[in-house]
Order: structure tokens, then C-alpha cells, then sequence
């Protein structure tokens, strides 16, 4: 049945484990409880969880994806995932983060809609080495630029409904190279920012599909 909780019982009965995925959906837990060594995805969404510590994760060395969607988490420890070598995934809208620790270069998918990001929360050139990375959500937060440099594999970019107001020549492309096309961009969202893309044509003419985006007054 897994670890003991400190609950007055193990891990596996007040969640539900099928092989290596843990599911804690909705279960009312403010922490994130001792998880089984061979855990490879962990959903703990809807829950009452406003801290991640270091230790939560700790050892979980084939661990892939984590889904904390729908908690309070507010503070997470600078190097609770730095030593998640397998993760891919870290789902974590509808939270109330400031600020993101460092993630392992081996992300795929990063989801923070609906948070309360700003850019010095963010660490400087943070994605630029996620080379695999193809899915980044930031739509609804605090951010006044773009996070850049963006990794070559990105596909998706949601960035709307924050305070984004310009744009840079090399935000997308490679301003040194003008035959520079950032093919696997297609899908990218600007709307709901005070915007208007029509004044930074520049930035966009590497790229496969201009992005989503009308000019609105906050």
C-alpha cells in the first residue's frame, strides 16, 4: 500500500495507485504524502496543497510527470525538481506562483495558466535549454515580456491575458540571421495583452503563422 502518510495510513489507500501513477485527486491533503520509489506520474489536482518542499519528490528518480492543477501552492523550494532527471510534464495552473524554481532541461510540457508569474520570478534564459521542450502555457499571469530565448522545439506559446506591451526582433527569430525560419511554431497567443502586433511585424517574419493577438487597453 505504499509509504505511511502520517494519516493514519498508507499512501495507496488514501490515494489510488495503478502501476507507476498516484492518484490524489481531490482528496482535501494540504502535502503532498510520502509517494512510492517506482511513481512515474503524479496527480494531485484539487487539493488544499500550498507548499512543495524539497523532500517531496526526493528519490523518485523515474518520476515524469507531475499535476498539481487546482491547489493553493504558493512557495515552492528552489531545488524540489532539480533532481528529476525523467520529468517531462509539471502541470501547474490554477495555483498562486510567483515564482518558478528551476526545471530540468528534459521538460516537454510546462503548464502555469492562471498564476500570479512575473518575469523576475522566472530564471534568466530558464527554458533556453529545454530542448525538447514543445508545450509552454503562461496565458493569465503577471508577465510584462516575453521569456526568452525559446527553445527550437517549441510548438505551442500561450501567453495571453498577461502585460506584455512589445516585442523584440530576435523575441522569435534570429535577428543575425535572416533566413532563420522557427518552423515547429505554429500556435502562439498574444490577445488580451496591451499589444498591438501590428507594430512589431519584425519579430514574427521567421515564423510558420503570425500569433494570435488584438491590441486591448488595461
Amino acid at each position: 500500500f505504499g509509504p505511511e502518510t502520517g494519516l493514519g495510513m498508507p499512501t495507496c489507500l488514501l490515494c489510488v495507485c495503478i502501476g507507476g501513477s498516484v492518484y490524489c485527486d481531490d482528496t482535501g491533503m494540504d502535502q503532498i504524502p510520502p509517494l512510492p520509489k517506482d511513481t512515474t506520474h503524479f496527480y494531485g489536482r484539487f487539493n488544499k496543497i500550498r507548499h512543495v518542499k524539497n523532500t517531496d519528490f526526493l528519490n523518485l528518480n523515474k518520476l515524469q510527470s507531475i499535476d498539481l492543477t487546482g491547489n493553493q501552492v504558493s512557495g515552492m523550494d528552489e531545488d524540489v525538481f532539480r533532481s528529476l532527471t525523467q520529468l517531462q510534464e509539471l502541470l501547474l495552473a490554477d495555483n498562486n506562483i510567483q515564482v518558478l524554481p528551476e526545471l530540468p532541461v528534459t521538460m516537454r510540457r510546462i503548464d502555469l495558466r492562471n498564476n500570479k508569474l512575473v518575469n523576475h520570478g522566472l530564471h534568466s534564459e530558464g527554458f533556453k535549454e529545454m530542448s525538447q521542450l514543445e508545450f509552454l502555457y503562461l496565458s493569465s499571469n503577471n508577465l510584462d515580456y516575453v521569456p526568452t530565448p525559446l527553445p527550437l522545439s517549441l510548438r505551442v506559446l500561450h501567453l495571453q491575458d498577461n502585460n506584455i506591451q512589445s516585442l523584440q526582433e530576435d523575441t522569435f527569430c534570429d535577428r543575425h540571421d535572416r533566413n532563420f525560419i522557427r518552423r515547429n511554431l505554429e500556435d502562439i497567443r498574444l490577445d488580451s495583452n496591451p499589444l498591438n502586433i501590428n507594430l512589431f511585424a519584425q519579430a514574427y517574419v521567421c515564423l510558420p503563422r503570425l500569433p494570435v493577438g488584438t491590441p486591448v487597453e488595461k
